[in-house]
């Protein structure tokens, strides 16, 4: 981590710099004078540091030339060396070497977060609906400028670079992420982006913006659970404005907007308590119990049945989609034990 920050790269450099002048004089006495290495690097450190005490013995006219030509060399050396340490601390890299460490240790110790690849236009509205709903997520951006605006303004969950790179996913904390939104300009960077997190977590899922049509049955292939096409979708839901603008304007009203609003989720039957685990809808009554909706239900074949009645068979396998408000919903994970992401 620490060969990441320039100042640390420079210090490094005139560290080894200084180091090898110490072992060149060392070296050059014992061969010019005859020193004992002890004599030599007592030689050598007080003529590199300028102290000016007396010479262990008189020195050779080859060893005078020797000496000039190390102090010369010397004071440049430990000129840079000190202006490197100098910058490190003036320009306050020190403290965004911490920062680093900081954040690295708080994503290492993230479950079950998202990771949003690219802060666009479609990234910030990814990552504002994902927040609001109580998600943890990391935003892996390559503009330093964005990622210095987002650190001091937003977040601190930033990794600068490329989403494109398996460090920069790993820095993210990929391997222990429940889902990854891939919104890069570019079809290709989110093909690979896929292919990586796909490579490195088999159990994330993965959501991906395409620009082309013909790049969603590749981003599939690749690994992607779900491929998104802004336009196509903006252009169908302004169309939709206009031929059914009153459902339109129901179903925005339902979408999931956050806290104080009607909301729409999902319920796996599996997370259910066992005493609500019943084999029909009907005796499940959620809503004779908190005034919730269930208006669809996902079954184990993957079919969905639109407002199911209260015969309709469940199975651990189900999907329960429930309508209600945000206090409704609350109540209904604390009745049925769910864990909310809030």
């Amino acid at each position: 981590m620490f060969y990441r920050f320039k100042s640390f790269s420079r210090i490094a450099l005139s560290l080894a710099v200084v180091a090898a002048v110490i072992v060149v004089g060392s070296v050059g006495f014992m061969l010019l004078e005859g020193y004992t290495f002890i004599e030599a690097f007592y030689m050598t450190m007080i003529t590199v540091s300028t102290v000016g005490f007396r010479e262990v013995h008189e020195l050779s006219p080859n060893g005078m030339v020797f000496t000039s030509l190390l102090i010369i060399f010397s004071i440049g050396t430990f000129a840079y060396t000190i202006s490197a340490i100098t910058t490190y601390f003036v320009t306050g890299e020190y403290r965004d070497l911490f920062k680093a460490r900081k954040l690295e240790r708080t994503i290492d110790n993230l479950k079950d977060h998202v990771i949003v690849c690219g802060y666009g236009r479609v990234g910030e509205k990814a990552y504002a609906d994902l927040t609001a709903k109580g998600y943890t997520a990391v935003i892996v951006e390559k503009d330093e400028e964005l990622v210095g605006h987002l650190r001091d303004d937003l977040t601190p969950l930033v990794i600068a670079g490329d989403a494109t790179r398996d460090d920069r996913l790993i820095a993210a904390g990929v391997d222990h992420a429940c889902a990854v939104i891939c919104t890069l300009p570019s079809d290709a960077d989110n093909l690979y982006t896929v292919l990586s997190v796909r490579e490195h977590n088999p159990k994330a899922v993965i959501i991906s913006r395409a620009s082309q049509a013909g790049s969603q049955a590749k981003l599939r292939r690749a690994g992607a659970d779900n491929v998104i096409m802004p336009d196509t979708v903006g252009g169908a839901h302004m169309a939709s404005l206009v031929a059914n603008p009153d459902v339109m304007d129901f179903i925005d009203h339902i979408r999931i907007q956050g806290k104080d609003a009607v909301n729409l989720e999902e319920v796996d039957v599996k997370d259910l308590p066992p005493e609500f685990r019943l084999p029909t809808l009907g005796e499940v009554d959620a809503r004779n119990r908190i005034g919730v909706n269930v208006i669809g239900v996902k079954t184990s074949e993957g079919e969905f049945i639109i407002n199911p009645g209260p015969e309709t068979p469940l199975d651990n396998a189900c999907k329960l989609f429930v309508l209600g408000s945000d206090q409704q919903l609350r109540l209904l994970n604390r009745l049925f034990g769910l864990q909310s992401p809030e």
